[in-house]
């Protein structure tokens, strides 16, 4: 009997250690079982979650040829069929239906593997944080940068993204959101709300009402609050720009283009817009602190999770704007 290592890597780079066991059968005319790396089923795994060699490429971060040849030797290793390839991408055989579902109770172990050893780590490491884009840029970078005395030995990653990142795939070990999870399993902390106002350039109110032109959110982001609060107040008026990213909207009101729907905290002090009298969005979005469970065991986690309750607690005036008018 021989043992081959299985080395399982999540979104962080943290290593788990497994071992498969591949037996030799000695009766006549058997040969002993091809050795298989971790790795190979890893990108069997992603291309059966993908369906595509395109998209599995692009997450794991290769060439769509490697994909395909990593399977391949998977395959060969194993001795069986795990894909039908077809015009319209790769299917899983009902063997490798069955070699999947395995595979991904693995995956599930090696992640919590990987989240166990954080909670037997010292100070010193990476903490990745996901954050909506601008809160990111605008308001949590540079509050950590004047808060660093207080996690200097520790290297933070910081992913400005719109969409959730799987907390329990290692994505990362730590989100801020504008919403609370609706995810199982997911350990949630309200830690402070975020408000909106009306903003334009200086002198744009002036011009009459019904000249009024705005910017917003596209389709993809149409049912936000605050989407939806400029959708009430514009009526029929123009929306002459429609974005899925706020950065860009905030540009735009920054060259005069229209009035838009802005946070606080990345409006409110920039010399080149002014809030609109009667401009205050009536509905909060409520920020909340996400980790899977286990990070809680790891010290640099937790550090991270304080000095981020402190920072928005600190900025919480900013983040709310003005009470009334």
């Amino acid at each position: 009997m021989k043992t081959v290592p299985y080395i399982a890597h999540n979104q962080s780079t943290i290593l788990s250690l497994f071992t498969i066991i591949v037996q030799k059968n000695t009766s006549d005319g058997m040969q002993e079982n091809a050795a298989f790396q971790w790795d190979d089923v890893r990108y069997f795994l992603t291309l059966a979650r993908v369906g595509s060699l395109l998209g599995a490429a692009r997450k794991l971060g290769v060439e769509h040829s490697t994909v395909g040849r990593r399977v391949e030797a998977l395959e060969r290793a194993l001795g069986i069929r795990l894909f039908d390839r077809l015009p319209r991408g790769w299917t899983l055989t009902p063997e490798g239906e069955t070699l999947a579902t395995q595979a991904r109770r693995l995956d599930d172990e090696a992640q919590a593997f990987a989240r166990a050893a954080l909670g037997v780590s010292s100070l010193a490491g990476t903490v990745r944080l996901s954050a909506p884009p601008v809160l990111a840029s605008h308001l949590l970078v540079p509050c950590l940068a004047a808060m660093r005395s207080r996690w200097m030995n520790i290297d933070l990653e910081v992913v400005g993204e719109a969409r959730d990142a799987n907390l329990a795939r290692g994505e990362a070990d730590l989100a801020v959101r504008l919403s609370r999870p609706t995810a199982p399993g997911l350990a949630a902390r309200h830690i402070g709300e975020m408000r909106y106002g009306l903003y334009a350039v200086h002198g744009y109110a002036s011009r009459p009402a019904g000249e009024w032109e705005f910017l917003g959110y596209d389709d993809s982001l149409s049912e936000v609050p605050q989407q939806r609060w400029l959708d009430e107040i514009a009526g029929d008026r123009r929306f002459v720009l429609r974005s899925n990213d706020l950065a860009a909207l905030f540009n735009a009101a920054r060259l005069g283009l229209g009035i838009a729907a802005l946070p606080h905290f990345l409006a409110a002090n920039d010399s080149a817009l002014c809030r609109l009298s009667g401009g205050l969005c009536p509905t909060a979005r409520q920020l909340w602190l996400v980790m899977h469970p286990d990070m809680k065991r790891s010290p640099r986690v937790r550090v991270i999770a304080d000095v981020l309750v402190d920072l928005v607690c600190e900025t919480q005036t900013l983040l709310s704007g003005p009470c009334r008018e």
